[in-house]
């Protein structure tokens, strides 16, 4: 009887079987896909899977902002040998893409995407105009990226994805005015190029003329590239100001201050103060040219500081003894290192581990300490005004004393709010 009950639940006994071989094997091949979901790397893992790390450099290495960029991704990439040198980041070597804005903001936008989404690169170092920041911005934010530009502009803005460590508006362009109206006079002329940086550059400076007691003689703007100012040197002939408020940019400036010269204007006769003139476009314009004119700025290669001596020795070593650093060029620079550091901090390329490790961070720049400031992530910076020497350097002849906190939107200005305004129609 057990026999023949036996063989009948046999065939019973073997779907049963069967069925629950079938539920654990997918259960193990659940657990598998489990543990594989939980283990797959995360984007911030995938940017520093294997022994390197990916990092973008963008610039434009062509076009009309190349007289100005090209030293800049040139110190980046002194920084990122120097580190690798010393051992990497996390363990890891930092691995340069190079990419060419163009000077072509479009073309800035599409580079920027294709560094974080092809090439994974845990940040980007790079830019010069705002026209070329304010592409790149929606891409960094939209994709989660880092972004670390390293050049001064005309503030109202901080974004979360972005560290800025050139100065903004209340480092450069308002101690400049200031300095200017008690030294050099009150009547201003304002010339810039036709973008974002000069035109709100100088909306602020009218403001602060307004403030302060100063007198706007005369507003003009020239498109990116334009070479001729006859017409606008006939009319500063003609307005007589104190002083020429310089925000031209890249090669315009050579044409500008050439044929200013040409037209026997020196800067015996006028007071010219430029904020996007230093070492290196002295060096293209031509010192016998500039001598004698002013630059505000945060670091020359004349601050004397003990990480500066290393920094200019080193940097000629890698270029050749004829090259010069600048603010722009120590800012990309220090800014490489700034970000190396919140990495070994946070123990992670995560941008929001990143963002938080870097809260607070202080550096000794080549240029002096520099802070980074946890509401803004901008830079602790000194103010430095200085006068163009005939060798091509820049003799400071003010600074502020202390390194002073970024405020890119001017709240601790009476007249700031004006600006923020007349910034947001």
């Amino acid at each position: 009887m057990i026999n023949q009950v036996s063989r009948k639940g046999l065939p019973v006994l073997m779907a049963v079987c069967m069925s629950l071989s079938a539920l654990l094997a997918g259960c193990a091949t659940q657990s598998k896909t489990d543990t594989a979901a939980s283990s797959a790397p995360s984007d911030a893992d995938t940017k520093a899977e294997g022994d390197t790390i990916p990092v973008g450099i963008l610039h434009s290495l062509t076009g009309t902002m190349s007289i100005s960029e090209v030293s800049v991704k040139d110190a980046e990439m002194m920084a990122i040998e120097e580190i690798n040198k010393a051992g990497g980041v996390l363990g890891k070597q930092l691995k340069p893409i190079i990419e060419d804005g163009a000077s072509d903001w479009p073309t800035f936008a599409e580079k920027t995407k294709k560094l974080l989404q092809k090439d994974k690169a845990a940040v980007i170092f790079g830019g010069w105009t705002s026209a070329s920041r304010k592409a790149v911005l929606p891409v960094v934010e939209q994709n989660k990226g880092l972004f670390v530009y390293p050049v001064q502009y005309e503030g109202l803005e901080a974004s979360p994805n972005i560290f800025y460590t050139g100065a903004t508006t209340n480092q450069q362009i308002v101690p400049a005015v200031t300095w200017l109206l008690q030294n050099k006079g009150k009547k201003f002329f304002l010339l810039g190029s036709d973008y974002v940086f000069p035109r709100t550059a100088n909306k602020i400076i009218k403001e602060q003329l307004k403030a302060e007691g100063g007198t706007l003689i005369a507003e003009e703007y020239t498109p990116l590239g334009h070479t001729d100012y006859n017409t606008i040197i006939s009319k500063i002939k003609q307005e007589k100001p104190d002083v020429v408020f310089n925000t031209l940019n890249g090669d315009s400036n050579v044409a500008f201050f050439k044929q200013l010269k040409d037209a026997g204007i020196t800067s015996k006769d006028l007071t010219t103060m430029s904020v996007s003139i230093a070492e290196e476009e002295i060096r293209g314009i031509g010192a016998s040219v500039l001598e004698g004119h002013y630059t505000a700025w945060n670091y020359y290669q004349t601050t004397d500081t003990p990480e500066n001596k290393k920094f200019v020795e080193a940097y000629k070593t890698k270029y050749g003894k004829d090259r010069v650093t600048d603010d722009p060029i120590e800012a990309g620079y220090f800014g490489v290192y700034l970000w190396a550091e919140a990495v070994k901090k946070a123990g992670s390329v995560d941008v929001e581990k990143v963002k938080a490790a870097a809260k607070g961070l202080e550096f000794n720049a080549p240029g002096g300490k520099v802070t980074i400031d946890g509401d803004n992530q901008h830079v602790y910076k000194t103010v430095r005004i200085g006068q163009i020497q005939g060798d091509g350097m820049i003799k400071e002849v003010w600074n502020s004393g202390q390194p002073v906190k970024p405020d890119p939107f001017l709240k601790t200005y009476p007249w700031g709010a004006e600006v923020t305004k007349s910034a947001a129609k």
